[in-house]
């Protein structure tokens, strides 16, 4: 459905569907500060089935930021020229990165120590939007068969690794391999790999072509798209020679043999990752396209201000486990320091995992007054800063 707010025309789907991602995202987050245990979810070896997939559906997050990343700067577009394009993606790509320096930083470990910097998904948003702002003059065509390239062929040089590159090898950290390189005497832990991630915001970009079709052939489209991806996916990992360099075997449970087919690689994003998480986004996306939302819903009011949303979050769940674990141990180490999940030198923590659900529910309840207030503002007015928070 279209929503008209003054002179913008919106598809309450996009929205719908942000605003979902929205609020699982939190889930993985509460998770990092809540529930640490000296494994990852991943590794199915010592994870629980549970513990797994908490982790699991939280992947869908960042392909869906970024594919409607790369959209939104398609529908802005279609008012703006070429240039006015490229200039707003780049400012608003160096914005987000000076945010992950500093607000998307200091929320997370409630202090100024940068040792080491991290570089998470709003520092490789950032650098997605600049290399998009680049992308863009290819023309659409251009554009789309770049974008699929990097996505389809990137995982053929998973063998590369940085070390080949000698000095050069922090570069390689910075596009293709997650690890750890140092700059004088900064030291910089790269969590987000660029490659392909632009694509990624690119094939986004392509994809606007289908949202200016008439409903009926839009959610045809979208369901046409989604299902061939799906598709792709089980196909090409039930191969399981080519699209991830993780391949899955046989667990010690049927259940464990599913989850070890699901667990695709996330850093640096592989091609099955994509298919698994993008092809079933474009059919939500296609099922919600029929119905009609509340401007009260909370899948609209998150997903109409999720970088607003996505900064409060960190605030409000760093808070909260700060305050429970005073409240249970005297501790106050996270008033100053984050998690352990998220670089923190500090071992006897973390609660069973029901707690980190309740957390989770509690966080987005909390969130709903504060975001549906700064929609509201959004909607009314159009102030040039309401674009870039």
């Amino acid at each position: 459905m279209a929503e008209v707010t003054g002179r913008k025309s919106r598809i309450q789907a996009i929205d719908a569907v942000r605003g979902l991602i929205m609020i699982i995202m939190a889930l993985d987050h509460v998770r990092d500060f809540f529930h640490v245990a000296p494994f990852q979810p991943e590794n199915l070896a010592r994870a629980s089935a549970a513990l797994f997939l908490t982790r699991w559906i939280t992947h869908f997050c960042a392909p869906v930021f970024f594919c409607f990343a790369g959209l939104g700067a398609w529908f802005w577009a279609r008012s703006h020229s070429r240039g006015e394009l490229a200039r707003y993606l780049v400012s608003r790509g160096l914005w987000l990165i000076v945010l992950e320096f500093t607000v998307e930083r200091f929320f997370l470990f409630f202090n100024f120590d940068f040792s080491p910097i991290i570089l998470l998904i709003l520092w490789a948003l950032g650098w997605s939007m600049i290399g998009l702002a680049g992308l863009v003059y290819l023309g659409e065509r251009g554009l789309a068969a770049a974008s699929l390239a990097m996505i389809c062929l990137h995982n053929l040089f998973d063998g590369v690794r940085a070390a080949q590159f000698g000095s050069a090898a922090w570069l390689w950290n910075v596009l293709h391999q997650q690890g750890i390189f140092r700059a004088g005497r900064a030291v910089f832990l790269v969590a987000y790999p660029l490659i392909p991630w632009i694509g990624v915001m690119g094939a986004g970009y392509a994809l606007g072509g289908v949202f200016a079709l008439d409903t009926a052939r839009r959610r045809s489209a979208l369901t046409r798209i989604g299902l061939a991806m799906t598709a792709a996916f089980l196909v090409l990992r039930a191969v399981n020679v080519y699209g991830d360099p993780a391949r899955w075997s046989p667990g010690r449970s049927p259940l464990f043999t599913a989850l070890s087919f699901l667990n695709c690689t996330k850093y640096p994003v592989s091609l099955d990752f994509l298919l698994m998480t993008l092809g079933p986004a474009l059919l939500l996306t296609a099922w919600l396209d029929r119905f009609e939302f509340s401007r009260a819903n909370p899948l609209l009011v998150f997903g109409r201000v999720p970088l607003f949303y996505f900064l409060l979050h960190l605030a409000v769940i760093h808070v909260l486990a700060a305050l429970l674990d005073q409240a249970l141990t005297g501790r106050t180490f996270l008033w100053s320091h984050a998690t352990p999940a998220m670089g923190a030198k500090y071992a006897p923590y973390g609660y069973e995992l029901w707690v980190t659900y309740a957390a989770w529910a509690t966080t987005v309840v909390l969130l709903y007054p504060a975001c549906r207030w700064y929609a509201g503002l959004k909607r009314r007015r159009s102030d040039w800063w309401l674009a870039y928070l």
